[in-house]
Order: C-alpha cells, then sequence, then structure tokens
C-alpha cells in the first residue's frame, strides 16, 4: 500500500461492549441524564417532562466509555445527551459517571424528510498534520428508512468509523473538520447499497475551521497519548 496523503485517525473507538441498558443499570443512567437535563437553561422555553429514554449502542474512547440517550419531551423538544464513566480491564463497577444534555426543537417528527435521524457532540481533540486539529465527535442516532445494516462516519475519502444497527440505533465516534473534510453519516443496506446520508452541517452556515485553529475553544486536548477527555 502507497502512503496515505492524509493521516487520519481512522476506528479509533473501541466497538460496543453491550446490549442497550436496561434494568438496574439503565435506572442508574436515567438519573444522571434527568439531573443534567433538569439543569438545561431552556432561555424561557418550557421543555417539558422527559419521555421514556431511547438508549444508542455503548462506545469507548481514551479510556472513557460513552453511553447516548435521547428523550422526547411532554411539550415535544427533544433532550439529548450522554452518560460518560470509566471502567477497568475487568468491568467493574463504573466510576466518574458524568453526563452530559441538551435540548432541541428540530425533531424527526417535524421533519418528515429525514432519512436519519442523528445527534452529535465533540468529545474531544486530534492533533494531526502541520497542528491541524480534527475534533472527535460522538455521533449518534436511528435510521428513519428501512432495510439498513450498518452506518458510516466518513471524513473526505475515508471511512474513519462505523457501527451496526444494534435494535435500529447506532453510535460513531469520529474525526470531524479536519483539513477542510467534514464528517458525513451514510446507511448502508445489506448488498453493499447507500440507503442514506446525512452531514452534520447541512443548512448550518458554520465553515471549516482554519486548519491551524482548535477544534474547540473550550475543549482543546493535546492528542489522544496525553489528552483529557472532554469535561462537562
Amino acid at each position: 500500500m502507497p502512503p496515505v496523503e492524509k493521516i487520519v485517525p481512522s476506528f479509533a473507538a473501541e466497538p460496543p461492549r453491550e446490549g442497550l441498558p436496561y434494568g438496574r443499570w439503565a435506572e442508574r443512567l436515567t438519573e444522571e441524564l434527568h439531573t443534567c437535563w433538569e439543569a438545561l437553561d431552556g432561555d424561557g422555553v418550557e421543555l417539558g417532562e422527559p419521555g421514556e429514554i431511547a438508549w444508542y449502542p455503548d462506545r469507548t474512547w481514551h479510556g472513557r466509555r460513552y453511553v447516548p440517550a435521547t428523550s422526547i419531551t411532554t411539550n415535544g423538544y427533544e433532550l439529548f445527551g450522554y452518560v460518560r464513566f470509566v471502567t477497568g480491564v475487568d468491568e467493574e463497577e463504573p466510576m466518574e459517571l458524568v453526563a452530559y444534555g441538551d435540548f432541541t426543537e428540530e425533531t424527526a417528527v417535524r421533519n418528515p424528510d429525514w432519512k436519519l435521524d442523528v445527534c452529535d457532540e465533540v468529545i474531544g481533540s486530534w492533533h494531526g498534520q502541520n497542528g491541524a486539529l480534527a475534533a472527535m465527535t460522538l455521533v449518534w442516532g436511528r435510521p428513519l428508512v428501512g432495510a439498513g445494516q450498518i452506518v458510516t462516519a466518513e471524513l473526505g475519502r475515508a471511512t474513519v468509523d462505523q457501527c451496526p444497527l444494534i435494535e435500529q440505533r447506532f453510535t460513531l465516534i469520529a474525526p470531524d473538520d479536519y483539513l477542510y473534510d467534514l464528517l458525513e453519516i451514510k446507511l448502508w443496506g445489506a448488498k453493499g447499497q447507500e440507503l442514506a446520508r446525512e452531514s452534520l452541517y447541512e443548512g448550518d452556515e458554520q465553515e471549516p475551521n482554519d486548519e491551524h485553529a482548535p477544534a474547540s475553544a473550550e475543549d482543546a486536548p493535546a492528542g489522544p497519548s496525553e489528552s483529557s477527555p472532554d469535561a462537562v
């Protein structure tokens, strides 16, 4: 194989280790998320009460495991977020549980043309070529069209992560906004046919970062070998 033109972190996260949360573990994660969501500043918006939580596959990166979730409130807003925690090599009791959460009025119900319902959040950065930074991004969601089997994250011409659908849900951790390439999420069928795609920037006026600028003003760790994960 010849040398690659762009060095990017591909498949940096561990595959899902468990099924979707249930029982007492789901209850514990729910408590963390509810506490986080209750503290949100709606800026005058009456969000309503959280509904049933939809869980998504766990992914592990940089020694932290992430379990994403969404919930539709009684007033029709979507709460989204994740719980992050640390476990040892022998899967002992999870430690350092931290929840992140936010809300949006853009839901699948209000957008019947959507083919993928996707949430994303930057959780760290990766230092690359010539001082450029990639925004390591947690992406989770569900397809809104049938026959899908697997979802990939693609940066330019490189596939940088993939996740099989687990109960019609997926989670990815992938580099974004790197050397002017932006992340795109694609749904694939059993025969390798593309069924849907979604850009994290579609309809967004945000421009790619300058190649030497931090991926996030608040969260720019030093790289996968040294950086600390997101602080939320």
